[in-house]
C-alpha cells in the first residue's frame, strides 16, 4: 500500500491536480489561490511543487495530494488513492493480490534477476578486479546492488526457467529476446557485463543497465528495452536514493553514467542522479523540479559532453531551472576525477562542483576560448547565447547577462538588447518589452507591501525545517532582494526614458546605479544559496 502511494505521488504533480479545482497563480517558487475550503477575498492558499504539499494561512488546511482530494471530493484515503492511481496509470497492489497482474510478475522476475546478477559478481574475479580498478568499494557495490553476468548465451534465462518463471514474462521483462533469424530459443539480453539495476522511486528494480567488461564489446552501455514498468526517457538512475538529499541541499548534480553516479555518492555527494546513457528529457527534469529548481550539469570534459550539456541547459532554462555547468578536465569524466587522487579525488570533485558557473556564463567562456575574432565571436553569441538568454523567465537575470556579455566582448548593451528582442519574438514574451505605463508590467503594478507579505508567507511556510536564525537571515535576504529588484525596475524604466530624450548625464548615472544594483542582487543570491 505504501509503495502504491509513493508511486502515485512520484508520477503526479500536486500543482496540476489542484489546478483542476482552483485557479493557481505563480507566487515566487510556489503557487497560490483563494482557498477552496473557506471563503476569502485574498489568496492565502499556497502550493509548493518542490515539497508536493499545500497550506492555507486562512483556515489552516494542509497536506499532500491525497489530503487535498480527500477534502475536496469528500473521500476516504483508499478512495482518493484509487482515483489518483487511475490518473497516474498505477495498478494498485491491494487490488491484484489475489491474482498477480502482469506488472507485478515483471517486478518479481526483475528482482530475481537482480539477485542472480549480484551473486555472480562475487564469483567472477575479472569482474571484481574491474570494480576495484574503478575505485568502487564493497559498501557501494552492496548499496547499489551492482552485479555481473558471464559471457554465456542463456545462463540467466535457464536459471529463471528452472525456477518456474514464465517464458513470456521473462521476455516481457526485457531479460531475454528471440532472434528473428534461425535461432528460435530465447537468449539473454545481457552477457559479459557489469550490471547496474535501475530502481523506481520506491527502490524496486524496474530495469538494468549493463556496462561492457570487454573493450571490444559494443555498445559500451546496454539498457533494458522499454517494458510495462520501465520507460527510458522517464527514469533517472539514483533518484530513489538522492531525492532526500536534493530536497535538503536544494540542488541536484546531473551526471551521465552509472559509475559517475555511484562514485559521486560514495565520495559524499548524495544529491547526484544520472540519465543512464540517454539524453536528459523534459520528463526527467520535471521530476527533479518537484525536489529543487537548481541543477549542476557535470558531463564529460569532451566535445560530446559540452554538446550534451548545452542541450540539457537549454531544456532546463526553458523549464525555469537555475542551471549551472561544472568544468571537468579535458577528456575526463566525473568517475575519473573522483577515482584518481592526488590530481583528482573527493576534494577535487567537490571543488569542480563549487566552481560551476551559470550556463550562460559557462558557454560565453567556451565561445571566447574557441573564437578570438571579435566579429565571428559576435555572430556565435547571437546564434548560441541570445536564444538561451531569451528563455530566462526573469528580466533581472536577462539584464545581468546582457551586462556580462557586453563587458566580456565590448558589444554595446543596447545592441544586445535589440538582438535579444528579435530572438524573444520567436520564443517567449520578454517582460521588459511588455511593460505598461511607467516601465512596469501588470504584475509589477502590485502594491509593494503585498509582494513582501506574499514572500513572508512563503518563507514562514516553507522554511519551517530551518533553524530560527537561518529562517530570520533568509527572510531578510528575501526582503532585500524584493526591494532591490523593485529599484532595478525603476532604474530600467528611467533609463529607457533618458535614452529616448538623449539625456547623456542621466544615462551615465542610471547605468552606474543599474550595475551597482545588479552587484547587490548577485551578492544576495549567493548569500541565500549558502543558507
Amino acid at each position: 500500500m505504501r509503495g502504491d502511494k509513493e508511486t502515485v505521488k512520484e508520477r503526479l504533480d500536486i500543482g496540476e491536480i489542484i489546478s483542476g479545482y482552483v485557479k493557481l497563480e505563480k507566487a515566487g517558487a510556489n503557487l497560490k489561490a483563494r482557498c477552496p475550503f473557506h471563503n476569502e477575498k485574498t489568496a492565502s492558499f499556497f502550493v509548493s511543487p518542490t515539497r508536493q504539499s499545500f497550506y492555507c494561512f486562512g483556515c489552516g488546511a494542509k497536506g499532500d495530494i491525497f489530503s487535498f482530494v480527500e477534502q475536496i471530493e469528500g473521500l476516504d484515503f483508499l478512495a482518493s488513492l484509487k482515483m489518483l492511481a487511475e490518473k497516474a496509470g498505477v495498478e494498485l497492489e491491494y487490488e491484484t493480490r489475489g491474482d498477480k497482474g502482469e506488472k507485478e510478475k515483471i517486478l518479481e522476475i526483475l528482482e530475481a534477476a537482480a539477485k542472480f546478477f549480484e551473486k555472480q559478481l562475487w564469483e567472477e574475479e575479472p569482474a571484481l578486479r574491474y570494480i576495484k580498478s574503478r575505485g568502487i568499494n564493497q559498501e557501494t557495490v552492496k548499496k547499489w546492488r551492482i552485479g555481473y553476468v558471464p559471457d554465456e548465451w542463456r545462463l540467466l534465462y535457464s536459471r529463471l526457467i528452472e525456477s518456474n518463471y514464465d517464458k513470456n514474462i521473462i521476455l516481457k521483462a526485457g531479460l531475454a529476446k528471440i532472434s528473428t533469424e534461425k535461432i528460435s530459443e530465447p537468449y539473454d539480453v545481457f552477457r559479459n557485463r557489469i550490471i547496474f539495476p535501475l530502481f523506481d522511486v520506491n527502490g524496486r528494480v524496474i530495469a538494468f543497465s549493463g556496462r561492457a567488461l570487454s573493450k571490444d564489446t559494443e555498445p559500451k552501455y546496454l539498457n533494458s528495452p522499454d517494458t510495462a514498468v520501465f520507460t527510458k526517457g522517464e527514469v533517472l538512475y539514483g533518484l530513489d536514493k538522492a531525492k532526500d538529499a536534493i530536497r535538503k541541499r536544494n540542488y541536484a548534480v546531473l551526471v551521465e553514467g552509472q559509475i559517475d553516479l555511484v562514485l559521486s555518492h560514495q565520495t559524499g555527494v548524495p544529491n547526484t542522479v544520472a540519465s543512464s546513457g540517454t539524453a536528459f528529457t523534459q520528463t526527467h527534469l520535471e521530476r527533479l523540479k518537484r525536489l529543487s529548481s537548481r541543477i549542476i550539469l557535470a558531463f564529460d570534459g569532451d566535445k560530446a559532453g559540452v554538446t550534451a550539456a548545452e542541450k540539457a541547459a537549454i531544456l532546463g532554462i526553458s523549464l525555469g531551472f537555475e542551471v549551472k555547468i561544472a568544468k571537468l578536465p579535458e577528456g575526463s569524466d566525473p568517475a575519473e576525477v573522483i577515482a584518481n587522487p592526488p590530481s583528482g579525488g573527493l576534494e577535487e570533485w567537490k571543488n569542480i562542483l563549487r566552481e560551476s558557473k551559470p550556463a550562460i556564463e559557462f558557454f560565453l567562456s567556451e565561445l571566447e576560448n574557441k573564437e578570438k575574432d571579435l566579429r565571428k565571436l559576435g555572430k556565435l553569441i547571437v546564434d548560441k547565447l541570445l536564444p538561451m538568454m531569451a528563455l530566462l523567465k526573469s528580466s533581472v537575470e536577462q539584464s545581468f547577462f546582457v551586462s556580462l556579455v557586453a563587458k566580456h566582448t565590448g558589444i554595446k548593451e543596447q545592441v544586445l538588447w535589440d538582438d535579444l528582442k528579435t530572438v524573444k519574438i520567436k520564443t517567449s514574451p520578454n517582460p521588459l518589452l511588455e511593460q505598461g505605463e511607467g516601465g512596469r508590467s501588470p504584475d509589477e503594478m502590485k502594491n509593494h507591501r503585498e509582494l513582501i507579505e506574499e514572500r513572508l508567507k512563503e518563507i514562514k511556510l516553507w522554511g519551517k525545517e530551518m533553524p530560527l536564525e537561518s529562517e530570520e537571515a533568509e527572510l531578510q535576504a528575501h526582503l532585500d532582494t524584493i526591494i532591490l529588484s523593485d529599484e532595478l525596475q525603476n532604474f530600467l524604466a528611467e533609463l529607457a526614458r533618458a535614452e529616448s530624450s538623449k539625456n547623456t548625464k542621466s544615462i551615465a548615472e542610471l547605468a552606474k546605479k543599474i550595475k551597482e544594483t545588479h552587484r547587490k542582487i548577485a551578492a544576495l543570491e549567493e548569500k541565500k544559496k549558502l543558507m
